[in-house]
């Protein structure tokens, strides 16, 4: 195991905060989830990481134009889906998460890789909807796919919500508990869940790995709110096909580790090595294993750890997550060594011995669950529990003036700005010319504020540009025309006519001479009388 510094641009790197993923396609990495909202150099929130020696730099993804919005969103569960269990052909399903308002979600996507050339790769997200025993928005969970009988189906584990309304108070209401220990199937092929009650798993987990392969998951380590424990037990969760009814059954395991936040990366078909995470809230885990999966079997043993630096060793909290290929990306603090308070330093862990480190598909499911709060968030989630990165050691040719540069506002990609906001959506890319006076090249969009937000064209929702001017300079909420009815409470208020006093016409001078003559002789006879 081999441990390599690597730094990141100072314009870039407050971006780079603990909660975020990385997804992996081709070989290349993906951040998705930074910390705040998207800006207009990278309106879709989605990254390239370009890694060249020990640079790292971020560089904008473009989204297909029959994308959905994607919000930025932390901490969320991530998974690669595949027809089966052998095929190369992948798409990555994103459940759950921390919107940068701290608002969580109960939405699932899909992002799948359109197409790619030497400049740019361009991606479709897609909003997937659900019935059945629906999922409550959450966030520190896990979801996997097993493959049994021919047939797929992802499973939804643990993680953390908010307290239910009925039993908020003032004091904590944006507190969060654990979910129930429900297990969640999820047919994508029909849209529907179903939750199962396993009688083996009594407290609920967040922050826990978990590992898929074929019909089996394994559920190892996690953080219990309620308890304020790490569990060390070993779950096994089967999961049976038939033509029928699934059936999902859970088995306790020996051989546990009591950990949360930790970190999974795949090194073969059948071996992982676990690193990172915590033994309490104030005790990091220096400690990794490799855990080997044969014969329905798993075996977790402890392996030699690297040399760790001694910033890692004497820092409070580290966070990061899997590269793919036996990597992971790991960051700590940058505390006060650094004029830049959201900077952190980056590492590179190589998991793989230099005569592994070859190409390979990898044909298991993985996803590890981390977190940590970064102190400017006003909501106390969270212990001091950190971990979520991921990110590939080698890149594709694309010019270093690519690069993402938030002060860049020149630098803009077109990918958010010809989405199809609305059913009547009238904005196309072939034939669009400017409506508002502040429009140059892209049409103007404004955020509807409607559940985790999407983005609207200003034109599609009929949005006069003296109204468009005031939404933009005024802190309140806007709703969408299809959202308008469901947020009638907190819509933004409708557009004031002022009414236009006329003024009195002027009299003429004959009449005006006539009418002051009139009253002095009435004042006149009134004296005398």
């Amino acid at each position: 195991m081999s441990l390599q510094m690597v730094s990141v641009a100072s314009n870039q790197s407050s971006l780079l905060q603990p909660g975020f993923s990385l997804m992996n396609f081709d070989g290349h990495a993906f951040l998705f989830g930074q910390k705040g909202w998207p800006k207009r150099s990278c309106p879709t929130g989605v990254f390239f990481l370009d890694i060249k020696q020990t640079e790292l730099k971020m560089k904008p993804a473009f989204f297909s134009k029959d994308s959905c919005y994607l919000p930025p969103l932390r901490y969320p569960a991530l998974c690669t889906l595949r027809s089966n269990a052998k095929s190369d052909e992948y798409q990555y399903i994103i459940h759950g998460g921390k919107t940068p308002n701290n608002d969580l979600s109960d939405k699932i996507y899909f992002m799948s890789l359109v197409s790619k050339n030497s400049k740019k790769m361009m991606f479709r997200c897609v909003e997937k909807e659900l019935g059945g025993d629906v999922p409550e928005a959450r966030y520190g969970h896990t979801i996997n796919v097993v493959h049994s009988r021919g047939k797929s189906m992802s499973v939804i584990f643990g993680g953390r919500s908010y307290t239910p309304l009925a039993q908020r108070t003032t004091e904590k209401w944006n507190s969060v508990v654990d979910c129930l220990p429900s297990v969640f199937l999820v047919d994508f092929n029909f849209g529907y869940c179903t939750s199962y009650v396993l009688p083996e798993l009594q407290d609920g987990l967040s922050f826990h790995v978990s590992i898929a392969r074929d019909d089996t998951i394994y559920i190892l380590g996690g953080h219990s709110l309620q308890n304020n424990t790490r569990c060390p037990n070993l779950y096994k969760l089967k999961v049976d096909l038939p033509l029928g009814s699934p059936a999902v059954t859970c088995t306790i395991l020996p051989g546990g580790i009591s950990v949360s936040s930790a970190i999974v990366t795949q090194i073969s078909d059948t071996e992982f090595v676990l690193v990172g995470g915590y033994h309490s809230d104030n005790q990091k885990r220096l400690v990794c294993n490799t855990i080997v999966l044969e014969d329905s079997k798993i075996d977790i043993v402890e392996r030699i750890s690297p040399e760790w630096t001694p910033d890692i060793k004497h820092c409070r909290i580290w966070f990061g997550c899997d590269m793919g290929k036996g990597s992971v990306l790991l960051g700590i603090p940058g505390a006060n060594k650094q004029l830049i308070s959201d900077a952190n330093y980056f590492y590179i862990l190589r998991c793989k011995g230099a005569e592994e480190d070859k190409e390979e598909e990898l044909t298991t499911q993985i996803c590890s669950q981390t977190s940590t709060e970064d102190p400017g968030d006003s909501t106390p989630f969270e212990d001091s529990e950190e971990f979520c990165f991921s990110a590939e050691a080698n890149s594709f040719d694309i010019d270093d003036n690519d690069t993402y540069n938030e002060d860049d506002e020149e630098d803009e990609s077109e990918t958010g700005y010809w989405i199809t906001c609305s059913s009547s959506c009238c904005i196309d890319i072939n034939s669009w010319v400017p409506f508002y006076s502040t429009e140059l090249n892209k049409p103007a969009m404004i955020l509807c504020s409607s559940g985790a937000g999407h983005w609207v064209h200003a034109q599609c929702m009929d949005l006069s540009e003296t109204m468009l001017l005031r939404l933009s300079e005024a802190n309140v909420k806007y709703f969408c025309n299809k959202h308008v009815d469901l947020n009638k409470g907190l819509q933004t208020p409708p557009k004031v006519v002022h009414l236009k006093k006329q003024p009195m016409k002027p009299l003429r001078k004959k009449k005006a001479m006539k009418l002051a003559t009139s009253t002095k002789k009435s004042f006149l006879r009134r004296l005398f009388e």
